[in-house]
């Protein structure tokens, strides 16, 4: 069920440190940690991500998808690891089944059409049938992707703790 769809990126270590402030090593340790083997020790059945169901779940309200396809569509497996000595991060998210459509039930709502059209796959495709939804699952994966490279970088560094203590209501 769904469309299968692997994203994946290479980060050069600049980018990494600069964007994302964190290091290679310690990105793909903390994948390592809590994604994988965190996820095994919960019991986990397909969700060795960080919060991959909650930026599904996100997308699907915005483009009118049902959202109880989220738990079915939010199985994901991250994979962060170092390349070419640590000078690179290879991430990737294998996500193998993402229920989407664009014709029909919440696609049709105004502010989820406009989203869609935004997306460039409101409405059926004029020439090969199925393809706005494939475009649609393949942005669903590339922001799971983003998200879990964020997510990820910010526990890694620290960073998520500290601004929450920081900002954490007095």
């Amino acid at each position: 069920r769904g469309k299968s769809v692997v994203c994946e990126v290479t980060l050069p270590r600049g980018v990494v440190q600069n964007v994302l402030k964190t290091e290679v090593q310690a990105l793909a340790s903390l994948n390592v940690t809590k994604n994988l083997i965190g996820s095994a020790l919960a019991g986990s059945i397909g969700g060795n991500n960080a919060h991959a169901a909650n930026l599904v779940t996100a997308l699907y309200l915005a483009t009118g998808q049902d959202p109880a396809q989220n738990v079915e569509s939010s199985n994901c497996l991250v994979i962060m690891e170092p390349r070419n000595n640590g000078e690179e991060l290879y991430a990737a998210v294998t996500m193998p089944s993402i229920e989407v459509g664009t014709v029909g039930g919440g696609t049709s709502l105004a502010a989820q059409r406009e989203c869609l059209r935004q997306l460039g796959v409101a409405g059926a495709h004029p020439s090969s049938p199925g393809e706005n939804a494939r475009q649609l699952a393949q942005v669903v994966a590339a922001t799971v992707l983003a998200g879990e490279l964020s997510l990820n970088a910010a526990l890694s560094s620290n960073h998520l703790i500290s601004a929450h203590m920081a900002l954490n209501r007095k």
